[in-house]
């Protein structure tokens, strides 16, 4: 028996020394699906945690985020949908208008925000919700400057949304992880706003160099225009 738990407390260890050595992006993808399957099973297990006697009326036809850490994990969920969704379209339609620089970081940005989609998918296992509908009919593809527009829109508002919504995360842990990709997020942002206006990577910072917050009601009411499916957001945490 004690030799089975000094193997267990191995592990443990092993596994927390693993997750602070940094990876290279091609390896991110393998470490993502690793990781989302363990995030799972500690989901599962708050999500248990959640009251459903206190869960609100919704509309039939809107989809519901949920309640707790799973709402928020679903919001996130829902931005990462849209912005992949985004630069898929890019990728696909819009590579000719960019320099060969540029559409290596389009080609970048894609795979980064697909990356963060499929790894909350599989965080949230069944309590996910359903794949949305966008429509990007407002964007003109074969146009940098409206591109690229959009790109920053998107990429503030994740950023703002991740700021706001951190503090309603009750699990450490999912909190870390939503600090780990926020500072994605903030590249992104970052390197958009250069390509736009070089020398501009940094001026969504306020007066206390901090990048803004928005909550969950604010966020969702702007990435509205590009989002067909009616999405509630009542049970959210405040």
């Amino acid at each position: 028996m004690e030799k089975l738990q000094d193997k267990s407390a191995e592990k443990d260890t092993s596994l927390k020394s693993s997750l602070a050595v940094p990876i290279q992006r091609r390896m991110f993808m393998r470490y993502a699906g690793a990781t989302a399957a363990a995030t799972t099973l500690l989901f599962a297990t708050a999500s248990c945690d959640d009251d459903d006697d206190d869960m609100l009326p919704t509309d039939p036809a809107a989809v519901d985020l949920g309640s707790g850490d799973t709402g928020i994990l679903n919001y996130a969920y829902a931005l990462e949908q849209l912005e992949a969704a985004f630069y898929t379209e890019v990728v696909a339609k819009s590579l000719g208008v960019f320099n060969q620089s540029e559409q290596q970081i389009m080609q970048d940005l894609k795979g980064h925000e697909s990356i963060h989609r499929d790894f909350l998918k599989a965080a949230l296992g069944s309590a996910a919700i359903p794949n949305l509908e966008v429509d990007f009919s407002s964007i003109n593809f074969n146009d940098k400057n409206s591109i690229l527009t959009t790109a920053r829109t998107f990429e503030d508002l994740g950023v703002a949304a991740y700021n706001g919504a951190g503090r309603l995360l009750e699990n450490a842990g999912f909190l870390t992880l939503a600090g780990k990709i926020v500072s994605v997020e903030a590249r992104h942002a970052a390197v958009i706003r250069d390509l736009i206006s070089n020398g501009t990577f940094s001026d969504s910072a306020n007066d206390q160099g901090l990048d803004p917050a928005m909550m969950p009601a604010d966020v969702l009411a702007a990435a509205s225009a590009f989002i067909v499916t009616e999405i509630s957001a009542n049970n959210l945490p405040k």
